[in-house]
C-alpha cells in the first residue's frame, strides 16, 4: 500500500472548512509504523479542500492554510503541533515582550534561504510585515490595526511595537499576518512559491493534486521524507475507496459514517480535537430573538448529546471558547436539555407558536437542520430551512445580517473577539463582555487574560447570544509505516516536516 520509492521528479501532482480504534498521542502525533525511517519516501495524502490559487498572502481559505503554513512558508513564531496550538519558534531564534506589552523583539534565525537559493535578511522580514500593516488587501491586515511600527535595529532583531497592550499579538504571528515572503519578488504566488520552509512545492495539478518536495537546502532539520503528494478527493466516499485500494498512505477527514469500513485494514483511526465550532447563530437584533427568553427556550430545546452522537465525529460544546484556546471552561450547566422549560418561556414570552427560518450553506448537508427541526417541533416552533449556495449566505447573512438563525462552523482559533464586535453579524451587544474581552487582551499577565475570558465567555452563554451544537474532531487514517502526523487541528494547520515512513 505505501509507496516507499526514491524520490522521482514530480509528474503527478485549498476555500474553506474541513471536516475508533486506536488515539494517537498527543505529543508524538499520528503513528502506525516500526523500523528504521526511509528518508527518500514519497507519500500521498487524502485531503477535501483545494485552493483556487496558491496566493496565500491575498486568498482567503482554510484549505490554502492546511497546505502551505509551516511546509512552504513560515513567519517569526508557528503553533507547536499537538500542543494546545502553544506559540514557539519558527524563523525567530528567540523573541522578548516587554513588560508593558507594547515591544516585541525578534532574532532572527541564521542561515535561512528562501526556496530560490536567496538568504533571508532582516529586510525581507521588515518589508513582509509592514505590507500587512499597510496593504489592505493582504490577508491579516486588520490583525495588524495597532501596530504603530516595525524596524530593524540591527541585521538580526526586528522590533514591533503595538499602540497598546495585545496578548493575542504572538499567537497572531502564527498565521497569515506573520508569514515572512522576499522582498520584491517577481514571483506569480497565484501558481508558484518562494518561502522558507523544509517543502517546496514542486507540482500543482489544480483539481487534482499538489505536490511537496524536500528543500535540501532547509535551514532547520529536514523533513522525513522526501515527497508529499496532497490528493484533493472531495468526495468522502471517494476518499476512503482510495485508502482501501491503496492510493493513499494518509486520508484525512474520515466521515465518521464510513470510519468502519476501514476496521481490518493497516490503517489506524486517530481522533484528534478542532476548534471547529458548529454555532447556531441567533440574530439578536431581530424580533423575536432580541428576547433572551426565545434565545434560552431555543437552546433548551437540543439534546447536545443526541446532536453529538448523530454527527458522528464531535463533542459537546456549550459556550464560545473551545478546549484548546485560553479561557475554557465547561459551561454545561448554563442551558441544559429541557424542553418543558422551553415551552413555559415561549410562552411567558407570547411566542407559542412562533416561525423561524435557518438559512445554512448547502455544504453542511442534513445532519444539524434534520436534528433542529425536529428539536424546535417538539416545543411547538416551527422551522423553515432555507439551504441556499455560501456567496449566498455571505451576503445575505454576514454581511447584510438579512437572517433569524444560520449555521456555520467557525474553525478559527481564538476568535472570541466576535462576541465583543456587536457589528459582526451575530449582532450581540453587550458592554461588560466589551470591557472584559478589551481586559483580556490588553493585559500582559497570560492566566489573568484566561479568567476574564472565562468570564465573558460565561456572560455570553447566559445570554444566550447563539448555540453551540457541538465541537468538530477530525478522524484520520493513518497508513502502516506513517509515523508523526499531525492529529490535532489538521484541517486548518498540517505540518508534515515531521512525518516519516519506516522500510516494510
Amino acid at each position: 500500500m505505501l509507496r516507499r520509492t526514491a524520490l522521482f521528479a514530480a509528474t503527478a501532482a485549498i476555500a474553506a472548512l474541513a471536516l475508533t480504534a486506536c488515539t494517537a498521542s498527543p505529543d508524538s502525533g499520528a503513528t502506525n509504523g516500526t523500523g528504521d525511517a526511509d528518508p527518500n519516501a514519497s507519500i500521498t495524502v487524502g485531503l477535501v479542500l483545494e485552493p483556487d490559487n496558491l496566493d496565500i498572502r491575498h486568498t482567503s481559505g482554510a484549505a490554502l492554510e492546511q497546505a502551505l503554513i509551516d511546509n512552504v512558508y513560515q513567519g517569526l513564531v508557528t503553533r507547536a503541533p499537538d500542543d494546545d496550538n502553544a506559540v514557539v519558534a519558527a524563523l525567530a531564534s528567540d523573541w522578548d515582550v516587554s513588560t508593558d506589552g507594547l515591544t516585541y523583539t525578534f532574532t532572527i534565525q541564521d542561515g535561512v534561504t528562501f526556496h530560490s537559493g536567496d538568504p533571508l535578511t532582516i529586510d525581507d522580514v521588515v518589508a513582509s510585515l509592514t505590507a500587512v500593516k499597510d496593504d489592505e488587501t493582504i490577508q491579516g491586515h486588520g490583525d495588524f490595526a495597532n501596530v504603530a511600527s516595525i524596524s530593524a535595529p540591527d541585521d538580526s532583531t526586528v522590533e514591533i511595537v503595538l499602540t497598546e497592550p495585545n496578548i493575542n499579538f504572538l499567537f497572531t504571528l502564527t498565521g497569515r499576518a506573520g508569514l515572512v515572503v522576499k522582498a520584491g519578488d517577481t514571483t506569480d504566488l497565484k501558481t508558484a512559491e518562494n518561502g522558507t520552509g523544509p517543502f517546496t512545492i514542486s507540482d500543482w495539478e489544480q483539481g487534482d493534486s499538489l505536490v511537496l518536495a524536500r528543500y535540501d537546502d532547509y535551514w532547520g532539520q529536514p523533513a522525513g521524507v522526501a515527497e508529499v503528494v496532497l490528493q484533493y478527493i472531495p468526495d468522502f466516499t471517494a476518499g476512503v475507496n482510495a485508502a482501501l485500494d491503496g492510493s493513499l498512505d494518509v486520508l484525512t477527514a474520515v466521515d465518521p459514517n464510513l470510519a468502519s469500513q476501514l476496521d481490518g485494514t493497516d490503517f489506524t483511526l486517530s481522533t484528534g480535537q478542532t476548534t471547529d465550532k458548529g454555532t447556531l447563530a441567533f440574530n439578536n437584533k431581530r424580533a423575536p430573538l432580541n428576547d433572551a427568553r426565545v434565545r434560552e427556550a431555543l437552546r433548551l430545546a437540543i439534546d447536545h448529546d443526541a446532536l453529538v452522537e448523530a454527527q458522528g465525529s464531535a463533542q459537546t460544546l456549550f459556550g464560545p471558547i473551545p478546549p484548546l484556546d485560553p479561557g475554557y471552561e465547561d459551561l454545561s450547566d448554563v442551558a441544559p436539555y429541557d424542553p418543558e422549560k422551553a415551552k413555559a418561556l415561549l410562552a411567558e414570552a407570547g411566542q407559542e407558536n412562533l416561525q423561524l427560518t435557518l438559512t445554512i450553506p448547502s455544504f453542511y448537508g442534513t445532519t444539524v437542520p434534520t436534528y433542529l427541526v425536529s428539536a424546535f417541533d417538539e416545543i411547538g416552533v416551527t422551522l423553515e430551512v432555507d439551504s441556499v449556495e455560501f456567496p449566498t449566505w455571505l451576503q445575505d447573512v454576514y454581511t447584510n445580517k438579512d437572517y433569524d438563525l444560520s449555521f456555520v462552523l467557525h474553525v478559527e482559533a481564538r476568535d472570541f473577539g466576535n462576541f465583543a464586535n456587536p457589528d459582526y453579524y451575530f449582532q450581540y451587544d453587550n458592554r461588560e463582555v466589551q470591557d472584559l474581552y478589551a481586559q483580556a487582551l490588553a493585559t500582559t499577565d497570560a492566566d489573568e487574560s484566561a479568567d476574564l475570558l472565562k468570564q465573558a465567555a460565561r456572560i455570553v452563554s447566559e445570554d444566550n447570544a447563539a448555540d453551540w451544537l457541538y465541537l468538530g474532531n477530525t478522524i484520520t487514517a493513518v497508513g502502516s509505516g506513517v509515523s508523526g502526523f499531525p492529529v490535532n487541528s489538521i484541517n486548518v494547520r498540517l505540518n508534515l516536516a515531521d512525518v516519516t515512513v519506516s522500510r516494510g
